[in-house]
């Protein structure tokens, strides 16, 4: 709680450029807005437009800066497996990740230059010090209708732990995706809703 009694929750998403980190994020803090709790957000990203790495605080309920220090959030929110590795130092040491399993290979990859860590392996190591929710949100999104919709259901698996309201965040994925893709999205937040739903 802050000094206003509004429920404080920091929360940082990381991903990669071309995942819509920035959707997710305007997606969360315009729900904070028509619910009235304070809320700070700041974006970090390198090579972002050429699939670099892209991080995004949002500290709802926040009389600070809108920087996350390091331990200090209560979710990390990566939209890709090895994004969650670079970030982790961010979370709180009860902190939750919750993870989409779907790797984009990166063009050093690609190209043979290095390897991806397995999958399962960084599962692993996220959990040796933290609760972890991982499932393929890529696949849940392609299931909705649109792989392009992986963000919108990685908010609805956040949706479960934010001091937030689930309907006025679906509201607000009407508001601000492309109208033709309303019914898509809607049923991305759903599943994902549907992948953390019942988590403590």
């Amino acid at each position: 709680m802050n000094s206003s009694g509004v429920s404080r929750f920091d929360l940082v998403i990381a991903g990669v450029g071309g995942q819509g980190t920035i959707l997710a994020s305007d997606i969360i803090g315009r729900t904070a807005v028509k619910e009235n709790m304070p809320v700070r957000a700041a974006e970090t990203h390198g090579m972002a437009q050429r699939g670099g790495s892209v991080v995004n605080h949002v500290r709802l309920g926040c009389e600070f800066g809108s920087m996350i220090p390091r331990k200090g959030a209560d979710v990390l929110l990566a939209l890709e497996p090895s994004e969650a590795l670079r970030y982790l130092e961010y979370l709180s040491d009860d902190g939750i990740v919750i993870v989409n399993t779907d790797p984009i290979l990166p063009v050093t990859v690609t190209s043979g230059l290095c390897s991806y860590p397995d999958v399962n392996a960084i599962i692993e190591n996220l959990g040796r010090g933290h609760e972890v929710k991982a499932f393929n949100a890529t696949g849940l999104a392609k299931e909705a209708g649109n792989i392009q919709a992986m963000n919108v259901v990685m908010v609805g698996a956040v949706s479960n732990y934010l001091p937030l309201s689930a309907d006025i965040m679906l509201e607000c994925v009407r508001e601000l995706v492309p109208p033709k893709t309303t019914d898509i999205n809607v049923r991305a937040f759903e599943l994902g809703r549907a992948a953390t739903q019942g988590c403590p």
